[in-house]
């Protein structure tokens, strides 16, 4: 019996499969399994605690089904729950395992990607009202200047399906007015949200040709490529075949009609239950600038 030991995808729910269609496109050698929590999304107005749970029971999952690394492919699980999972969780339970994140690979991407370091940010309220960007951005690119803008219905938007059309044009046209007014200088365009990769083709025909637009997709997946190459240890314990497993807390039928707008095809997916995991006793909530860091996010 062949043992199956794919690269684990988790996000809350739909937009971290812009991560993941990426990620296979750059490496389809590699076996994955991808499992959004969609029964409970979304995670962005949520507890520290709340998201830590349910983070690490999605962890808990895709090391049970045989995963040595798993990428948080949101935003949110990301600033709230990644270190706390990398420096309490993995030591005890899985120390020869790893789980990244995708602010840090994002944040580290920008310093090379702008010229005048004057760079906007679109993201949820939850990703701007967190400041994990901020706090990474004066750790790990001291020189940008990042402003940080609010875009609350875009996401409801793209789930809607609504790709083309006058609102969401007047939304962008709105979102984008309000960030020349805080920073007319900048010439770079951060899409902080996992969703936000379907609206760029969109977003390019509205605002100024020459800002220069990146999304997360577009850093992410190199990045962990990249960091492959750095961990060839880690890199023997992935499987090879190309397979490809969808995995959701919801029901099947609906995800796979929304996983068609994010992924261009069609998949079947299949409904599994997360079950409680047994963190510390008192667990200590490490934000995304600690200075303790025990592993690349």
């Amino acid at each position: 019996m062949t043992t199956h030991s794919p690269i684990g995808i988790f996000d809350s729910g739909f937009g971290g499969l812009t991560i993941f269609r990426k990620i296979r496109e750059l490496m389809p050698q590699y076996d994955y399994i991808y499992l959004g929590d969609n029964a409970r999304t979304p995670y962005g107005n949520r507890s520290f605690e709340t998201v830590l749970k349910f983070t690490a029971e999605g962890v808990q999952y895709l090391f049970s089904q045989g995963c040595p690394l798993i990428i948080i492919a949101c935003n949110t699980a990301s600033a709230k729950a990644l270190r706390s999972i990398q420096q309490q969780y993995l030591p005890k339970t899985y120390p020869e395992r790893r789980v990244l994140g995708v602010i840090r690979p994002t944040v580290e991407s920008i310093q090379s990607k702008t010229k005048s370091n004057k760079v906007a940010l679109w993201g949820t309220a939850g990703t701007v009202n967190s400041r994990s960007f901020v706090l990474e951005m004066a750790k790990h690119a001291p020189l940008v200047e990042l402003v940080q803008q609010a875009c609350p219905l875009l996401v409801p938007l793209v789930e809607a399906g609504e790709l083309e059309g006058e609102g969401l044009e007047y939304f962008i046209k709105k979102y984008w007015q309000q960030t020349e007014i805080q920073s007319p200088k900048i010439d770079t365009l951060l899409l902080a949200c996992t969703h936000y990769p379907l609206l760029k083709k969109k977003i390019q025909k509205i605002i100024p040709r020459n800002i220069n637009i990146l999304s997360q997709d577009e850093l992410v997946a190199p990045s962990l490529a990249e960091y492959l190459q750095r961990h060839p240890e880690m890199e023997l314990l992935v499987t090879t075949g190309g397979g490809c497993r969808y995995l959701t807390t919801d029901q099947c039928g609906h995800f796979d009609n929304l996983a068609r707008i994010f992924m261009g095809q069609d998949i079947s997916s299949e409904k599994i239950e997360l079950k409680e995991v047994k963190l510390l006793d008192n667990p200590r909530h490490i934000l995304m600038n600690d200075e303790n860091e025990s592993a690349p996010g």
